[in-house]
């Protein structure tokens, strides 16, 4: 567990000067989780090659300590890209490279990401090899490109000479007809050097299929057909094909460009009586930073005057400006409304909730639906098939029937372009990019397509309950003493649950501060995951935990079960507290059900989704709760407990699970997804496959229902696309299409599956 250290549950409950253990039940739960790459301090070990704590933006780590290589990480924005084969070609091509350690690039956002050994290989090699295959780069920024009227036309003006060429060569085909087979020439190589000094720069990188090809193929056998008219139509139709495809791929990434651009490049930070605007990248956890009405958090930060009203929608969806009270955490990207505040920054750079968010849908192409998966292999053999097919076209009706050879090229070289995959493999990512994008905006971070595909056969979900169904903030409602003044125990009580963050023990702790009782001081505590905890105060042993987990203490004192019993009944979780194994006492304490519960089960019935509550907690207050949300439950679970009731739902439906705690990491990991709440500690957030970063529980009947649509959008763009290309691949063989029919299949094929997807970016009412 020592490479674990850094996570929310050792933060949750050590302090100062303070020896933690994990039993050995706890060991084996999580160790399976910390040793996993999902594992934040894991992660970072082995990436610096020593412990969790070390600055990972620390300019000199690398330079320094061990001798370890100078690794270095940068990013671009890259330009041309039209589908996600040309993202597949970038890194392909750069995995070649001699020191690169990592690359990282997605559909959704554009962002190139490589990590790499400065020693071995420099940045502006990187950049070489994306220019020469024929992408544009430009350093992350968030200045917006010019907007203007001209500057839009300056950016097509490839297309406009084209255009411009198009129409001389028509004059002259008008005015002189006998040279009306060449008129159409400058335009046509006007056209296709562009494309075939792309196709030398792929081929040079080991690519060899792509529509490039397949274009140059098709104008160099028009133009020796004598067909230059339409060679020239073909590269004319294929240019704003693609200026379409960009525009409507542009229009996909709508969602995530608006998150992009949700932070301030700068803040006015504070140092003693001195303010001072720096850029927003440079600020560090306990910095102080200042935030006028109107402007917003360019970091995670927690609320230091005293009240605050923030607009949260960008993040959360709600309409209305929140109150926030000092302590409270305010995420980047919120905006102050009513009044100028100090925050304490809480995130690194880089770390704030939009990058989380941002890394999330990045991270989705690393997660790919398997149907998206099955159309990348089948796109990779699918292109030299189809070359072979149309040679076969080409070759065997002229030498098999003695059919003309003008004829049989022409059809072929427009079976080629028909043949283009760029529309089937743009199909599945435009769809998912919309739909992660759609739920971001609601407040839900999906973790890639694969948790997209299977929250849409989720059947069953099962919810722990505090701190999911329940706020997770109750409130001590009596404390029973056996034996021994209340002040007594319950100052060890507080000596063995001070620097936990478990919701109940900060109940307890607050109850006791309220008492004005004085904390002792614990030698050790020792955490018992799903049973409390234990510590020795002055050389006792101080136990609090459930009923159930302390039986045969209760058993001990036969006035405390009828007590337990009547405390349950009311709808009271109760900790039992013993002292050197004798009961001393008991503390009583309710829960609030968040406001959206009952709305939360209901929306999940509407969709014919069951609902069950999976609890920790005793029966009868379990029960309770139960009732007032109409759903199923079972109680009394240790984190293994949860695992097994996963599994037993899952022998007969696909099941989610919802949870925040430590102790629902197991059963977050063991159902089909894991949902975790925003709020939740960081093992549960690391290993879910979503989150709810608003912590509106009703959200989750949303997310289901939009994964259905977005799974309903990539089936009907797979049959549009194939449809559109079996009748088109049937009519150029009858010679009934040409090539400008197959460009412009091809092309629209593509449009129309975006535009298709960009529908899982309209709001949906409620």
């Amino acid at each position: 567990m020592k490479s674990y250290c850094a996570s929310g549950y050792c933060k949750g409950h050590a302090m100062a000067g303070e020896a933690i253990n994990v039993l050995p039940m706890a060991t084996t739960i999580y160790c399976h989780i910390a040793a996993d790459d999902h594992c934040p301090s894991s992660r970072d070990t082995c990436r610096t090659g020593g412990g969790a704590t070390e600055d990972p933006h620390d300019p000199n780590k690398a330079a320094e300590g061990d001798g370890s290589a100078a690794y270095t990480q940068h990013s671009w924005f890259v330009s041309d890209i039209d589908c996600p084969s040309c993202i597949s070609k970038v890194k392909e091509t750069l995995k070649q490279l001699d020191g690169l350690l990592s690359v990282q690039m997605t559909f959704a956002t554009l962002r190139l990401t490589v990590e790499f050994d400065a020693s071995r290989l420099n940045q502006s090699e990187i950049e070489q090899t994306v220019i020469e295959l024929g992408y544009g780069l430009s350093d992350v920024s968030r200045d917006l490109p010019p907007n203007s009227v001209m500057s839009k036309i300056l950016q097509q003006k490839q297309l406009l000479a084209l255009g411009g060429l198009m129409i001389v060569g028509g004059f002259f085909s008008y005015c002189l007809p006998d040279l009306s087979a060449w008129a159409f020439w400058p335009a046509s190589i006007f056209g296709l050097l562009p494309i075939v000094r792309g196709v030398l720069r792929q081929m040079e990188k080991g690519h060899v299929f792509g529509i490039e090809t397949l274009m140059t193929v098709a104008v160099i056998g028009a133009l020796v057909l004598g067909e230059s008219f339409e060679a020239a139509m073909v590269v004319f139709l294929f240019m704003i094909g693609e200026k379409l495809e960009g525009f409507a791929a542009d229009r996909a990434r709508t969602g995530v460009k608006a998150l992009m651009m949700l932070t301030p490049d700068t803040a006015l930070l504070i140092n003693g009586s001195e303010r001072r605007e720096v850029m927003a990248d440079s600020l560090n956890p306990k910095d102080i930073i200042e935030v006028r009405p109107g402007d917003r958090l360019p970091v995670d930060a927690d609320l230091m005057s005293d009240r605050g009203s923030f607009d949260e929608s960008a993040l959360t969806g709600e309409s209305l400006p929140v109150e926030r009270m000092a302590g409270d955490r305010i995420l980047a990207g919120s905006v102050a409304t009513d009044c100028l505040v100090q925050l304490r920054v809480q995130s690194k750079p880089g770390e704030n909730a939009i990058d989380r968010i941002l890394s999330l849908i990045e991270e989705a192409e690393t997660h790919k639906a398997p149907v998206e998966r099955f159309i990348d292999r089948f796109s990779r053999w699918y292109t030299p098939m189809m070359m072979m097919v149309a040679s076969l076209v080409v070759l065997l009706p002229p030498l098999l029937a003695g059919q003309a050879w003008d004829v049989w090229i022409y059809r072929g070289l427009a079976l080629l372009l028909i043949a283009c995959p760029c529309a089937l493999i743009i199909s599945t990512p435009a769809a998912v990019t919309s739909a992660l994008a759609a739920a971001a905006r609601k407040g839900i971070l999906v973790k890639g397509g694969a948790a997209l595909e299977q929250l849409a056969d989720i059947r069953q979900v099962a919810f722990d309950k505090t701190g999911t169904l329940t706020l997770g903030k109750p409130d001590v409602t009596a404390v029973i003493s056996f034996h021994q003044p209340e002040a007594e125990w319950l100052s060890l009580v507080a000596a063995v649950e001070k620097g936990s963050n478990h919701p109940l023990a900060l109940a307890i702790l607050a109850e006791i501060e309220r008492r004005d009782v004085e904390a002792a001081v614990a030698d050790h505590i020792t955490v018992l995951a799903g049973h409390g905890v234990v510590g020795t105060v002055n050389k006792q042993t101080v136990r609090i935990g459930s009923p159930v987990a302390m039986a045969e203490v209760v058993a001990t004192m036969p006035d405390a079960d009828s007590e337990i019993v009547r405390l349950e009944e009311s709808g009271n979780t109760v900790a039992c507290v013993s002292i050197e194994d004798a009961l001393v006492g008991l503390v009583a304490l309710s829960d609030t059900l968040r406001t959206d519960s009952r709305e939360a089960i209901d929306r999940l019935s509407m969709i014919g989704v069951g609902s069950v509550m999976l609890t920790g907690d005793n029966a009868r207050t379990a029960a309770a709760i139960a009732r007032q949300l109409n759903m199923d439950f079972q109680a009394e679970l240790l984190p293994e407990d949860k695992v097994h009731a996963i599994r037993v739902l899952q022998l007969s439906d696909s099941v989610a699970m919802v949870g925040d705690g430590i102790n629902d990491a197991p059963a977050l990991r063991a159902a089909n997804i894991g949902i975790a709440m925003g709020k939740g500690s960081d093992v549960a957030l690391e290993t879910a496959d979503a989150a709810l970063t608003h912590d509106r529980i009703r959200e989750v009947a949303d997310v289901i229902s939009l994964s259905r649509r977005a799974m309903t959008v990539i089936y009907q763009n797979i049959t549009l696309v194939l449809a559109l290309k079996v009748v088109f691949l049937v009519t150029s063989l009858m010679g009934i299409t040409g090539l400008m029919i197959a460009v412009l299949a091809d092309s629209g094929a593509t449009v129309l599956v975006t535009a298709n997807a960009l529908r899982l970016l309209r709001k949906q009412t409620d």
